[in-house]
């Protein structure tokens, strides 16, 4: 049992490690995330957990040995490493709150400290899994194509308590690298939290490769918005204010999205339709799809071998204007609309260095007001679970979305 202990703690203080110090590198940039993630947006439950096990274990004897004295010290070590972690989670409201501040002028007012809800706040982190409240009212699998297809189809979330009319829109794109995922699976946190705030909110699904062959994706995603700026009035949403927002494959699609409003050849068919949105919030977008010395150094080979073998089924080097084309950082201009961009340091699925040079060339094109929040310690999906962190996140996401309310309806100044 002593043995036993010992091998337990040296696992669980390896995960705050990688935490701390995630590998880069393939083959280990998957699961370091993947333990980075569960560690970083849980430590607190990571804390009581262990604690626990230690009281099991020492009532079971792994003290009666040296091995089980030293899986104690190393669990002290781990202990505090989580104890850091936790902190580092509630600080992301200086982080965010710096961001936002950065960006506040008088058409763009957003409030010093971004407002917390008040909607069982701690039972939300401490149960982490993000659950439908009863005052939330949802309408599923709404087709937003005509087509019958299951990729096609978008939930609705609403306020039960009060049924809003006129209410700010926000669409919620699933990340899962343009081959997984579901609307129901991310962007819970935040849409919920939007919803107890008088919002609408909208996830979608779209067409998955390799099935689905690119642009199919972004296609999909724009028929959403067309479909939300004609229907979304009959469940209480205001058509004249939509706000994008994803994460990952989900961040890039609605970066690319906002950037692109009208843009022929990702409307087929619906050229005409106003994909225009108000704002865009990407979390960890994959922003550069392009096989340039930067982007390689940067991702390897693999996000290349994905995109060319599964999402766009073409080579990088044969047709490079597809990738660029589908690429957010060179499709800046000075149009877009606010963007508030959010990315974890220790990223090791989409380098952060991606989101500093997007955020560098769209305050370089934009006249809108563009915030970037780097977050210390945050891993890839920081914002998939109730966490400190993602709390910090949402709050800010709702104050930046509120200033962005009001700029909408001032009068911007023309184009020189």
């Amino acid at each position: 049992m002593p043995f036993v202990y010992l091998g337990v703690t040296i696992l669980g203080a390896l995960g705050v490690l990688l935490t701390y110090r995630p590998v880069h590198k393939e083959p280990w940039s998957n699961p370091t995330f993947f333990i980075g993630w569960l560690v970083g947006e849980l430590a607190l439950q990571n804390v009581v957990w262990q604690v626990g096990a230690t009281v099991a274990f020492g009532v079971s004897g792994a003290f009666g040995a040296w091995e089980g004295w030293l899986g104690l010290a190393v669990a002290l070590v781990s202990w505090v490493g989580l104890v850091g972690l936790v902190v580092s989670g509630k600080r992301a409201t200086r982080v965010v709150s710096a961001a936002l501040a950065q960006v506040s002028r008088e058409d763009f007012p957003v409030s010093g400290e971004p407002n917390p809800s008040s909607r069982g706040r701690f039972w939300r982190v401490t149960r982490a899994i993000p659950m439908k409240g009863r005052a939330v009212q949802s309408d599923k699998d709404i087709d937003y194509w005509g087509d019958g297809q299951r990729r096609h189809r978008l939930d609705i979330y609403r306020s039960r308590l009060a049924p809003p009319a006129g209410a700010p829109v926000m669409v919620y794109i699933h990340g899962g690298a343009w081959v997984m995922g579901d609307k129901r699976e991310q962007g819970k946190p935040m849409m919920y939290e939007l919803v107890a705030r008088g919002w609408v909110c909208v996830a979608i699904n779209y067409r998955l490769s390799p099935k689905a062959v690119w642009p199919a994706h972004i296609v999909d995603a724009k028929k959403a918005v067309a479909w939300v700026r004609s229907h979304i009035a009959d469940y209480g949403g205001d058509p004249s204010f939509i706000a994008v927002s994803g994460g990952s494959a989900g961040g890039h699609l609605s970066a690319l999205l906002a950037l692109t409003p009208g843009d022929p050849a990702f409307q087929p068919g619906f050229e005409e339709a106003d994909t225009s949105v108000n704002a865009c919030v990407p979390f960890y977008g994959v922003m550069d799809l392009t096989a340039s010395d930067e982007a390689a150094q940067l991702y390897g080979n693999e996000l290349r071998r994905l995109l060319e073998r599964y999402v766009m089924q073409a080579g990088a080097l044969e047709h490079p204007e597809i990738f660029r084309a589908a690429s957010p950082t060179y499709r800046v201009q000075a149009d877009a609309p606010p963007f508030f961009v959010l990315h974890g340091q220790n990223d090791t699925l989409v380098p952060v260095a991606m989101a500093r040079a997007f955020v560098d060339a769209l305050r370089a094109a934009s006249r809108a007001p563009v915030a970037y929040a780097e977050l210390p310690l945050a891993q890839h999906a920081f914002d998939v679970l109730a966490s400190l962190r993602c709390q910090a996140t949402t709050n800010g996401v709702a104050a930046f979305l509120d200033a962005a309310r009001v700029r909408a309806t001032a009068p911007q100044p023309p184009l020189q």
